[in-house]
């Protein structure tokens, strides 16, 4: 680019850093200086501002410069200042590259604009304090979380806004993993300023300063989740009714089982107590049959104390009371189960074979819900003993049959109770089924024994899962892993 007379030069330097044009009333340009003339050469499509021909009549006519004007090139930015020369009626043009200064202002304009749209916008309340909890700045949603305004929350203790009990105690074990780790975690029950009760789920991470590493500010996200804690605690309550409801249904199921087991103490009681009467009457004659009669209160005392604990083992199963883990002695539990079921068993030919690990297992449930999911797998294993056994199963109806019931520590440490049965047992895909609550093969059931079944095991850490038995039906396996499991190495029985 070359000037269009000698006489405009003299107003442009090219020692200025800055492009310089000298221009007439029409925008024609009449002189370059250096800079300019290197920019025209790297950037062949050098444009002035759009509306450089307004600009320059509004120069000239008011005798004032215009600046700041913006014009943008491919690889360039540059802000142009309009000084007018008003006895030469011409206009200088001076063109500052600013390309890295307004792309840095358009960043921080768009992040601006992006983060004001989050913080005004968000549900959850985000917030800066001072190490000691202080608020320093929070968003708009403290005023629906919190029922504080930002601007009245500013200096104020995260005690004094939450009031909740033992607060101090929590947040100060907060500021510790703070300061240790730069990040913490906290589930709350706050107290909103109107009154009402809410949880929170808070989410804190340390700003540190950068030579001292010391916590020098802390960012909060704070996300109310009374409705999930809610939820869950309906869910909780409505499992405990379920489960109690599956309990009183069970006993219906074992009203067999229950007179069996108070009719054998309670008639052995009248049987010696009729004994006892009759060697009391010949005590007069007979002295020698006071021992009798003494053998005999003995053994009714000890029928009676049977009885008992039979009523106590059933309402302790029937129970509706919020449910406690505690160690379980898995030989001990498995054998009441199996007690329990005994005369089902009998009155249908069918015999439950016991072998139980001789280290005794000991794991951590609760104890009436274990002792419940190992009924209905039994009185599962018999329904299926008894369907094989039907006419057209190639065995006769009379045939007595066994379920066994297992107890083992693996080589992997985890505890197994296993219950077996002599069914005819199930394929693939039917072992799947078999789990979803609702679904059933059983003409009279509802599909919600297995399913609850694996649930309670899943809750105390463990898995219930089913397998082809050795005998044609199927293997139930109740697996409890090395963290529930207190007991030492043990080799695990071939079964196991």
């Amino acid at each position: 680019m070359t000037s269009h007379s000698e006489k405009y030069s003299s107003y442009l330097s090219d020692h200025d850093p800055d492009a310089g044009l000298v221009l007439d009333a029409h925008g024609a340009i009449l002189a370059a200086n250096r800079a300019a003339n290197r920019l025209a050469d790297s950037e062949p499509a050098l444009v002035l501002p759009t509306n450089t021909g307004a600009l320059i009549t509004a120069c000239l006519r008011q005798q004032r410069a215009i600046s700041g004007v913006e014009s943008r090139f491919s690889r360039a930015i540059l802000l142009w200042t309009f000084i007018p020369e008003p006895g030469a009626g011409v206009v200088i043009a001076r063109g500052r590259d600013a390309t890295e200064e307004i792309r840095a202002l358009d960043e921080a304009t768009r992040s601006s604009r992006l983060y004001r749209l989050i913080t005004e916008n968000t549900t959850d309340l985000i917030s800066r304090h001072a190490p000691d909890g202080r608020f320093i700045d929070a968003t708009p949603a403290s005023w629906r979380l919190l029922g504080y305004w930002p601007e009245e929350l500013r200096g104020k203790r995260l005690e004094e806004v939450f009031q909740v009990n033992q607060a101090e105690a929590r947040l100060e074990d907060v500021r510790n993993r703070l300061r240790d780790d730069g990040y913490a975690t906290l589930t709350l029950e706050i107290r909103h300023r109107d009154g009402s009760k809410r949880w929170f789920e808070i989410a804190s991470r340390a700003i540190r300063e950068t030579y001292t590493g010391s916590v020098v500010e802390v960012i909060s996200v704070s996300r109310d989740i009374t409705a999930r804690v809610e939820s869950e605690e309906h869910n909780r309550r409505l499992a405990a009714e379920l489960a109690h409801t599956t309990r009183l249904a069970t006993l219906g199921e074992l009203a067999s089982s229950i007179a069996h087991e108070m009719n054998q103490p309670l008639a052995t009681i009248v049987n010696f107590a009729s004994a006892s009467q009759r060697y009391l009457k010949q005590s007069r004659e007979h002295p020698e049959c006071l021992d009798r009669v003494e053998d005999g209160l003995q053994r009714i005392t000890h029928h009676a104390n049977r009885a008992s604990e039979v009523i106590k083992r059933l309402r302790a199963f029937l129970s509706k009371g919020q449910k406690r883990t505690a160690p379980v002695q898995v030989n001990e539990l498995v054998s009441n189960a199996a007690r329990l079921c005994q005369w089902d068993c009998d009155k249908h030919g069918i015999d439950i074979l016991q072998q139980l690990c001789a280290s005794d297992p000991v794991i951590t449930a609760d104890p009436m819900l274990l002792e419940q999911v190992l009924i209905n797998l039994i009185r599962n294993a018999v329904d299926a003993n008894l369907e094989a056994r039907q006419p057209g199963n190639g065995e006769p109806p009379e045939r007595h049959s066994t379920i066994t019931l297992t107890t083992c520590v693996n080589r992997e440490q985890e505890t197994l109770i296993v219950v077996t049965d002599q069914g005819t047992g199930l394929d693939e895909q039917g072992r799947r089924q078999m789990f979803t609550p609702f679904y059933t093969s059983k003409p009279q059931g509802i599909g919600l024994g297995l399913s609850m079944s694996r649930s309670i095991i899943e809750g105390f850490g463990g898995f219930l899962d089913a397998y082809p038995a050795d005998t044609g039906g199927l293997q139930m396996i109740c697996r409890f892993p090395p963290s529930t499991n207190k007991n030492k190495a043990v080799i695990a029985p071939e079964n196991c």
